[in-house]
């Protein structure tokens, strides 16, 4: 077993700065759904941040070199809950991408960016050459690319899409010649035109919508129109804790969870915006700090997989609130409303804190 110097060794930082996100999420989530049929959900996310909390406790323990030489048996697992979404998985918004356990719903497709972030880190650690080969990324590519479809399936392309930052951030650290990366981002983007025809109708809408949100102002195009009215209605100091005109008088839609950020801008203003996004930086710095003094190079994989996707999150769901992403359904890490998505988060903090602790092992 591992000892540690003492406690002060934990990134108090980075889990203070996530306490800080989490109470704003609270906080957003009590005034959202103020006088709905989703206004327990607040204490339900107190719930959801306390086991995450367990949980992340949990895996800090648990050696990261272990969890890693069980990346083979975490994929198959992986995998089967996928598919077993299409059987026994609850239906709703349209998707089927639930399993229910002891009367909750868990999102399967959350905990696989875990095993994402574990399989790229060890199959880059792993290669023999100072860069990484062509049939080393279509490998690593084509590993990623299974769950991504099963995902899409559901469907779900949003949560399919945060697979794949983590694949690129290790192919970037893994080295990949600039001539191969020409290649790749050029096929690329002669493959996403065609990607198209396949997607369904809800998703070709929304990507329409996102070009043209008055093509379509009371369909398609609501959800964006709203939220840009309502993030332009916080002005600078915003209008109040369930003050929010958009968000209390329900044009906004999901103000708790997928628009979280738009109701959050409503009633705190661009002040409020500031100082979430400065704690989303400093949480992204303490876990790239971690990765550049990690004791390993797997270590190094898994800090820097975790602040990739972290990073895409946010980009992500902040540009879809103000018309600059199309709408994918991305949550806020820590304060959208959801168990799974918690819960992968912490855990994500304990895999980084868990790589801080090897530093100090005797």
């Amino acid at each position: 077993m591992a000892s540690y110097r003492s406690l002060r060794d934990y990134d108090w930082v980075l889990l203070l700065v996530s306490f800080a996100i989490c109470s704003l999420g609270v906080l957003q989530i009590f005034s959202a759904t103020l006088d709905t049929s989703f206004r327990d959900a607040w204490w339900k996310q107190i719930v959801w941040i306390a086991i995450g909390v367990v949980l992340m406790w949990i895996v800090t323990a648990i050696d990261y070199h272990a969890l890693l030489g069980r990346v083979p048996w975490l994929y198959g697992l992986s995998i089967l809950g996928l598919l077993s979404t299409f059987v026994i998985g609850r239906r709703a918004y349209g998707s089927q991408r639930w399993i229910g356990v002891g009367g909750v719903r868990l999102q399967v497709s959350e905990f696989v960016k875990l095993v994402i972030i574990l399989l790229v880190a060890r199959y880059v650690s792993d290669l023999k050459g100072e860069r990484m080969a062509p049939r080393d990324l279509l490998k690593l590519g084509g590993l990623v690319a299974i769950p991504m479809v099963l995902v899409i399936k559901q469907p779900d392309l949003g949560t399919a899409l945060t697979y794949l930052p983590i694949l690129v951030m290790g192919v970037f650290l893994a080295g990949l010649k600039w001539q191969h990366a020409v290649i790749l981002v050029t096929s690329i983007a002669l493959i996403m035109p065609a990607g198209y025809f396949v997607l369904r109708d809800y998703q070709k809408e929304r990507l329409l919508s996102f070009l043209d949100p008055s093509r379509d102002p009371k369909g398609s195009g609501y959800q964006v129109i709203q939220s840009e009215i309502a993030v332009g209605a916080g002005g600078i100091w915003g209008q109040g804790v369930t003050h929010g005109t958009q968000t209390q008088l329900r044009f906004l839609p999901v103000p708790h969870t997928d628009f979280i950020s738009a109701a959050f801008a409503e009633e705190h203003g661009f002040v409020g915006i500031v100082v979430l996004l400065g704690l989303y930086f400093l949480l992204l710095m303490q876990v790239v700090q971690n990765a550049q003094m990690a004791p390993d190079r797997e270590g190094l994989y898994v800090c820097m997989g975790i602040a990739a996707l972290l990073l895409f999150h946010v980009l992500v769901n902040i540009g879809m609130v103000v018309g600059r992403m199309p709408v994918t359904g991305i949550p806020l890490p820590l304060m959208s409303s959801g168990g799974s998505n918690i819960l992968s988060v912490f855990i994500m903090l304990g895999l980084v804190n868990n790589v801080r602790l090897r530093r100090f092992a005797s």
